[in-house]
């Protein structure tokens, strides 16, 4: 899985990652916990309502919001796209934040007096949408107790729901209940957009700091497995020699036999002292290009392609360049398979 079409699952990782490192490094982590008495009771502290979504306390905690934000979260933005994913994460803390709020006033006395620091209400609203739109994609048994791909990813809910218990448990229902509010489109919160200023504005100086977000180039080089009999058996240097490269390139379209007799007497006119060789190699290219393939139905490449390509490719060797040219067509297409083999 990449970050492909998902730049605010990235910023929101990255983000939570050099937070809570800078919160840790100047040893003001006691800033960013939500508690009412007597934070905000006594020293009016309100700003601590935003704060505590910044940072996480516990190098683990935050190793498990970002493999939580890394699986679900790049599934739900693209399932709703940046724009509406961003208006998400923004509708969804602030309505967590006022719950928050509110539930410290009513069950302060039953022992609900504090909040972790982190952005676990917003993590429980995702995995909330997680759980309800994303399918499973294969099903099993442990000790007979079915379990689903998606099962991982709530065990590590789990463990950010208990943390710190009563306060993590409280904000997982809270982000659970805002994720819930949300999808029930009470008071048109689907319908909310970011302006599209600010959309413009981070589109331009926030998405180019989070770096490239197309997946990773796959190479179409491909390499047989050697057995261990082979390798017993086979000397070192013959083993070299004997490997054979596979490439899943497609291959062109075999030229036809009036373009093979046309570059055969292009060839001849181009260098006439070739034919007087005693092997009559021009000859035999000619006679090979009117048919396309030798005796044995497999190209027979000339001296002069080999030459070529041993030229252009001095570090392949020289069988992996012959078997190369009688596979295919032409010393183009040959020139195209090897390049394509070394990306």
């Amino acid at each position: 899985m990449s970050f492909e079409h998902a730049p605010v699952s990235k910023g929101l990782m990255v983000g939570l990652a050099m937070s809570s490192i800078l919160v840790g490094v100047f040893d003001v982590k006691h800033y960013f916990h939500l508690q009412l008495v007597p934070h905000i009771s006594r020293y009016y502290q309100y700003w601590r309502l935003g704060a505590h979504h910044l940072a996480f306390s516990s190098s683990s905690e935050l190793f498990i919001a970002e493999i939580l934000l890394y699986n679900i979260g790049i599934q739900i933005e693209r399932q709703f796209g940046t724009l509406k994913f961003a208006s998400y994460t923004i509708v969804t803390t602030l309505l967590a934040t006022f719950v928050e709020f509110l539930s410290l006033i009513l069950f302060h006395r039953a022992g609900l007096n504090h909040f972790p620091s982190g952005p676990t209400p917003l993590i429980f609203s995702i995995m909330y949408q997680y759980h309800r739109i994303v399918p499973s994609a294969y099903s099993f048994r442990i000790f007979g107790l079915p379990l689903t791909n998606k099962s991982f990813n709530y065990v590590f809910a789990l463990q950010l729901a208990i943390g710190y218990l009563p306060g993590s448990a409280a904000a997982a229902l809270i982000g659970i209940f805002a994720g819930q509010i949300y999808r029930s489109d009470l008071a048109n919160l689907k319908g909310y957009r970011l302006p599209p200023w600010l959309a413009s504005w981070s589109s331009k100086y926030v998405l180019p700091l989070l770096g490239s977000l197309r997946p990773a180039r796959r190479s179409n080089r491909a390499l047989p497995d050697e057995t261990a009999t082979d390798s017993d058996t086979r000397p070192a240097q013959q083993t070299d020699d004997d490997e054979e490269v596979i490439t899943t390139a497609r291959r062109q379209p075999a030229p036809s036999t009036a373009t093979h007799r046309n570059r055969a007497e292009d060839s001849l006119r181009a260098d006439p002292q070739r034919g007087s060789g005693t092997g009559g190699s021009v000859v035999r290219e000619w006679v090979e290009g009117l048919t396309g393939r030798g005796q044995s139905g497999i190209r027979i490449p000339t001296d002069a392609e080999i030459a070529q390509l041993t030229t252009m490719f001095p570090d392949i060797q020289r069988n992996v360049l012959v078997e190369t040219l009688q596979r295919s067509p032409n010393i183009e297409s040959a020139v195209e398979t090897l390049l394509s083999s070394q990306q």
